[in-house]
């Protein structure tokens, strides 16, 4: 993934998201993983998909378990209001 091409997803997830912190941080090597940031926690890695001359780019986040909060006192199969 080209500077340009990793600024111009960063302004993209950032005004989708309304959160300024979010940043991708360019690969040291060239091939390896493009980190995504929110601050100073990774959440995921950005890849890039050229298919018939049509770009796209994918953005997998990763969510620990360890991570998560404690479960929710809500039942399955139960609606929320």
């Amino acid at each position: 993934m080209t500077t340009n091409e990793i600024a111009r997803i960063q302004d993209y997830l950032r005004r989708t998201f309304a959160n300024d912190r979010i940043a991708i941080d360019p690969p040291i090597k060239r091939g390896a993983p493009v980190e995504v940031r929110v601050g100073d926690e990774f959440i995921g890695v950005l890849h890039r998909d050229e298919e018939e001359g049509e770009v796209s780019y994918a953005l997998h986040i990763t969510i620990l378990e360890e991570d998560l909060p404690p479960a929710s006192p809500v039942r399955a199969g139960t609606k929320r209001k």
